[in-house]
């Protein structure tokens, strides 16, 4: 009987990471976590954080892949090279000093404009530490993901089910669920495409308008909303308000603002993963309405 492979998760705390833990379904997982954990089938945890030299050495010890999951998605300069890039740079230390074989790292379609966001630029910087740090390493760049448990994309159903969701500027966006994205990184921690960066979706070509997201999320959550697209100017003055009420706790960052205003967040079709490797299973109706269902059943929607 062949062994399991060994596969160390980084932020499997968090939404992506969290679905990762569901679809595995108990397979022998090493998860690195700031908190205690309550005991879970299949996960072994490990306590620490990207900072933490020791945490990282232990979740690397014996692992065959590893999938890197956590980052930082706003905050300063700072907080982005710190999480984001100097973090990484220890994972792969801690991989390389381990023998771990495949590194699967999760960055974002933002980084493939690295001028428009702080954010982005320090994603392509951990991309281009992983490329070349002579691991057996893959890049995944998630366009829009959500799914149930996820908290960014949930005040857009609310908006949806009042009847008026506000849109940035006109533009399109590619989805993915969570759960699609979860089964992906599993089967690359196995093997499959390396020295590249993939760009998965849900499949649909060209993605989707802003008003034809809208109007899905209308469909998700059974009603005909309402939605007009704002002006750049109008969401750089709603992050600059969000900062005046909320201080570092704001989401609308000037940074997010930035990255919302752009047209095109759609997958390139040379990027896609090969079909015959891999290839998603949940539509946007589907995946929206199952996640509004899930929000209905947690009283969060």
């Amino acid at each position: 009987m062949v062994a399991a492979l060994r596969i160390a998760v980084t932020g499997a705390t968090g939404f992506v990471g969290g679905r990762l833990l569901e679809v595995a379904e108990g397979r022998p997982l090493t998860c690195l976590t700031r908190r205690a954990q309550a005991p879970r089938e299949g996960v072994t945890w490990v306590r620490g954080d990207l900072a933490d030299a020791e945490a990282l050495d232990q979740l690397c010890a014996d692992a065959d892949a590893i999938i890197h999951i956590a980052g930082v998605i706003n905050g300063d300069a700072a907080a982005f090279e710190e999480g984001n890039v100097l973090g990484t740079a220890r994972l792969l230390e801690a991989a390389a000093k381990q023998g771990v074989e495949r590194f699967v790292h999760v960055s974002s379609l933002a980084a493939r404009e690295p001028d428009v966001s702080l954010y982005g630029a320090s994603k392509r910087r951990s991309e281009k530490l992983v490329l070349d740090s002579g691991l057996d390493a893959v890049v995944v760049r998630p366009p829009a993901v959500y799914g149930p448990g996820d908290r960014e994309t949930l005040e857009l159903f609310k908006m949806a089910k009042r009847g008026l969701v506000v849109l940035p500027p006109p533009g399109r966006l590619s989805l993915i669920h969570a759960d699609d994205l979860a089964t992906l990184l599993l089967k690359l921690a196995e093997g499959g495409p390396s020295g590249t960066i993939l760009e998965p979706d849900d499949g649909t070509h060209n993605g989707f308008s802003h008003k034809q997201f809208a109007d899905a999320l209308g469909r998700a959550v059974g009603n005909n909303p309402r939605s007009f697209s704002m002006s750049p100017g109008f969401v750089r003055l709603g992050a600059r308000i969000d900062s005046l009420l909320r201080g570092s706790k704001a989401k609308l960052t000037a940074d997010r603002a930035a990255y919302f205003c752009h047209p095109d967040w759609v997958v390139r079709d040379d990027r896609r993963p090969s079909s015959s490797f891999w290839q998603p299973r949940i539509s946007a109706d589907k995946g929206l309405a199952d996640t509004a269902a899930w929000y209905r059943e947690k009283a969060w929607l």
